[in-house]
């Protein structure tokens, strides 16, 4: 990323004065509050535009897909911070989301890239069997993963997945980054040597670049989901606590593996 040779500082998404506040051009709270969703308002934020009724339904789809998985590092991390330290909510939260990379949560941006590089080869004019198959080959050779394909738990489809691509197509959305995936998904045998079905970390790229969300943006869906979904997890920690008890447990489970003092 370059930087940029601006001298002011400048910005496209608020404005404020004594009396009103501006959002992307929109009186705050005269047309924003009480008359948009979160959802809706997120991807005004974003992008300075109203989100059609397709484009709404997805997004809104995508993020209850991913705010909640359960006792996953990050939210492991969140709630060890917050028996530490339970005066400090926001650090538990922060220790959450700085876990959050290629493999967890991360994912999602990745399998973006790689769809979007099928759809590169395809205005070129090859197939979209050609063109899975030569990013999937590329892929290999290089030995990097295949982002968004195979779960540990979901061995035939995430179950997700169905769901995700179901409410796409009811929305009315573009489904040419599903296609995409799904042909990923057929071509994977063959050249991996093994099935790898899709996961919700491909589905979530595969319908939001389809109903016209910013590739470059799409890594902040599943953090602004798992947001709320670790603010779950403290309130529940708050309540009943287990932070000790996954560090008790850690410690229960340790074994040293170097050396020991000489008696000599």
């Amino acid at each position: 990323m370059k930087i940029g040779k601006a001298t002011t500082p400048s910005s496209a998404i608020c404005t404020s004065d004594e009396d009103t506040i501006v959002v992307r051009g929109r009186d705050l709270c005269a047309e924003v509050i009480g008359k948009l969703s979160f959802t809706e308002y997120f991807f005004l934020l974003l992008t300075g535009k109203a989100p059609t009724k397709a484009t709404l339904k997805v997004l809104d789809a995508t993020l209850v897909a991913i705010t909640e998985h359960g006792l996953v590092p990050s939210v492991q991390a969140a709630r060890m911070t917050y028996a530490a330290s339970p005066e400090a909510l926001q650090g538990a939260v922060a220790a959450g989301l700085l876990g959050c990379g290629s493999v967890i949560l991360g994912a999602s941006a990745n399998a973006g890239e790689m769809l979007d590089e099928v759809k590169q080869r395809m205005s070129s004019g090859k197939s979209l069997q050609d063109s899975a198959r030569d990013v999937v080959s590329e892929y290999r050779a290089a030995r990097k993963p295949l982002p968004g394909y195979g779960h540990p738990l979901h061995k035939s489809r995430d179950p997700r997945v169905s769901a995700l691509f179901n409410t796409a197509s009811e929305a009315g959305s573009d489904l040419s980054y599903v296609e995409i995936a799904e042909e990923i998904e057929k071509v994977i045998p063959e050249i991996v040597g093994k099935p790898l079905k899709l996961n919700v970390s491909a589905a979530i790229p595969a319908v939001l670049l389809g109903a016209g969300f910013p590739l470059q943006a799409l890594r902040g869906v599943p953090i602004l989901a798992r947001s709320a979904g670790l603010v779950a997890h403290l309130y529940e920690e708050q309540q009943s606590p287990i932070g000790f008890a996954l560090s008790y447990q850690a410690t229960r489970e340790y074994e040293y593996t170097g050396d020991m003092p000489s008696n000599d």
